[in-house]
């Protein structure tokens, strides 16, 4: 297969950062043909098995309804919404049920081997092959690959060339040949033969080599997929392997050392979960020769998503991340069994069982036995009171034995994170099992999301966090945007976090801006929150809470914020300063959810040195 890719082309190695002995090792460990992974339809005992499975069943089910219905269509049009409206969801939308349809019948014909489902497969196979472009319209802003300038790949076009790749590995002959022949040449001509010549410095595009976030792990992962289920040539399909050895570092590299993502939970589960898929492939298809999760940088990174649980199913909802997002309970299992973890999930989790996307889930399909174990890192053991992500910036503390089930995350970190929003000195409170005080998460994507005017949104400024505002001025963007860590002092009873975060804001005569937070635990727990603030001159100051919650003033210096059962009572000192209460909600699109209030406490006359505190309390 991918005759074409071998013919007629020089390549340079002097050119490439892959070393060719690398290639001629990995080569040796390889199989001598093409295989990608999952059972394939021949192994009848297998799929049979698995029909009588309920959750297989559902695929089945869902297969026959699908397959009749027209294929939903990709206009010009539709494509080019994006560019002249800024509506990512429109096109995404009609690219992913398109996407799931290869999914959902590839399986189906699977499970019941009957050929029913060629015809369909090979009309979405067919659409699928004749899109301009793999990229979503949202990556391709220039429509140069659109209009066929460039060929370049992204997060989409990765999975479909992988998802395309492996349905020709379950199905083989069982396709047509024009229809093998026609899949094979697109996955080259858009994903493999591009890759090369961008790798070696024959083209320009795939910007996510270099990258440190969840990009790289993702479309290498589609890339090297690709590769072990088309490629034939095992010094060719090594190549790929090696290719994907070499920058799935620039990955691990975008975790701090402690292991703290600051993409957040939901781009963990799809970066670092691409991530355990490209290595366990790698895995499979070396017969345990190269081991990426072996790998020592990628342990920190491993343990994030069981270190950053506040209580029980909660998780923050830092930066660019659903308040609803939770880790995937397959990685769980995956990552539990690889470094040794006491985890239910390590028997509740069946990797036979579907999981969402054909490629991801036949990964974890062809895990035919016990995993190989890896030294359990001194990070694992358990903290139950805190993680304190010292790298990371961020301090999760949790309630004590005793007491109202209080909770808080603590945010120093600067201003240019992964999927960042200005947000340095924010902080959550959980009572219960609600995040009545809350960072509130990621909007729905447009074409402002990602440009000069992020910023402008509520919900991504530091405006929609619970931080200062001085002198009308919000925090600053950018890594210089830094909350410098004066003083931690952890102990059973109680927590102490020391922030400057004058670096955040440019106000020409701050001489002092610290944040310094005291969580209580026991039976009167508490956040403390004291902002100490000096200028040359008189200015204003205004504090701020943020909640997906409901909120009443009390009492002269106290509000009550409450969200569902759960509340928490917030009483103001400023030190005999007159202030004001008054609350915004912040109208940006969440996608459903339930948009944010601010509610901002204002100082009523400037101040040029003085305090401010806010003591929250479960409500009794």
């Amino acid at each position: 297969a991918l005759v074409f890719l071998l013919a007629g082309m020089m390549w340079v190695e002097a050119a490439s950062p892959i070393k060719p002995e690398r290639v001629k090792e990995i080569a040796g460990w390889l199989p001598a043909s093409a295989r990608g992974s999952g059972k394939t339809i021949a192994d009848r005992a297998y799929w049979d098995g698995q029909l009588k499975q309920k959750a297989w069943a559902a695929v089945l089910a869902h297969a026959r309804t699908l397959a009749p219905k027209p294929i939903p269509e990709l206009t010009d049009e539709l494509f080019l919404d994006y560019s002249r409206t800024g509506n990512r969801v429109r096109c995404q939308r009609v690219l992913s049920e398109r996407d799931s349809r290869l999914d959902t019948l590839t399986l189906a014909e699977c499970l019941e081997n009957q050929g029913t489902f060629i015809q369909p497969l090979c009309d979405i196979i067919d659409a699928l092959c004749a899109e301009r472009t793999w990229m979503m319209p949202a990556h391709d802003r220039k429509l140069d690959c659109f209009n066929g300038k460039l060929m370049d790949m992204d997060l989409r076009a990765t999975l479909v060339g992988w998802d395309l790749a492996t349905t020709h590995h379950l199905l083989g002959d069982k396709l047509p040949a024009v229809t093998r022949a026609k899949l094979e040449a697109e996955v080259g001509r858009r994903i493999l033969k591009p890759f090369r010549e961008i790798v070696e410095g024959r083209a320009d595009g795939a910007y996510w080599l270099s990258a440190t976030h969840n990009w790289n792990a993702v479309c290498l992962a589609g890339v090297a997929g690709s590769a072990l289920a088309l490629v034939d040539d095992a010094q060719e399909r090594a190549w790929y392997v090696a290719a994907a050895e070499h920058y799935i570092q620039n990955f691990l590299r975008g975790f701090t050392p402690d292991g703290y993502c600051s993409e957040g939970m939901g781009y963990w589960v799809y970066g670092f979960g691409r991530f355990l898929m490209l290595s366990e492939m790698v895995r499979q298809a070396t017969g345990g020769k190269l081991d990426l999760v072996a790998d020592p940088a990628a342990a920190a990174p491993a343990l994030y998503s069981l270190r950053a649980e506040i209580v029980p199913g909660l998780y923050p909802s830092i930066a660019d991340c659903s308040p609803k997002a939770r880790p995937d309970p397959t990685l769980v299992r995956y990552i539990a069994e690889r470094f040794g973890l006491d985890r239910p999930e390590r028997k509740t989790v069946n990797f036979a069982a579907p999981i969402k996307g054909l490629a991801p889930g036949m990964v974890f399909n062809a895990i035919g036995g016990p995993l190989p174990g890896l030294p359990t890192p001194k990070l694992a053991q358990k903290e139950p009171y805190r993680t304190w992500f010292d790298n990371g910036g961020v301090l999760i503390c949790r309630p004590g034995p005793a007491g109202a089930p209080l909770a808080a995350v603590l945010k120093a970190g600067h201003n240019a994170e992964h999927h960042n929003h200005n947000d340095i000195g924010s902080f959550s409170v959980i009572v219960g099992k609600s995040m009545v005080l809350c960072d509130p998460g990621a909007e729905v994507y447009t074409a402002r999301t990602f440009s000069s005017k992020r910023y402008e949104s509520k919900l991504l400024s530091s405006y929609g966090h619970a931080v200062p505002v001085l002198d009308g001025k919000l925090q600053n963007a950018g890594s210089q945007a830094r909350a410098k860590v004066l003083k931690t002092q952890f102990s059973d009873a109680e927590d102490l976090l020391t922030l400057d975060l004058k670096s955040g804001y440019s106000v020409p005569d701050l001489k002092l801006l610290e944040r310094e937070f005291v969580f209580r635990r026991g039976s009167k727990p508490a956040l403390i929150i004291q902002d100490r603030v000096a200028f040359g001159e008189a200015r204003k100051f205004e504090s701020a809470l943020v909640t997906w919650g409901e909120w009443k003033q009390v009492s002269a210096d106290t509000l009550r914020i409450k969200d569902g059962s759960d509340a928490v009572d917030v009483k103001i000192d400023t030190g005999g300063r007159a202030f004001t209460v008054s609350s915004e909600t912040l109208d940006e699109d969440v996608g459903g959810g339930r948009q944010p209030t601010r509610i901002a406490i204002k100082l009523t006359d400037p101040l040029q040195e003085g305090r401010v505190s806010l003591s929250i309390t479960p409500a009794r």
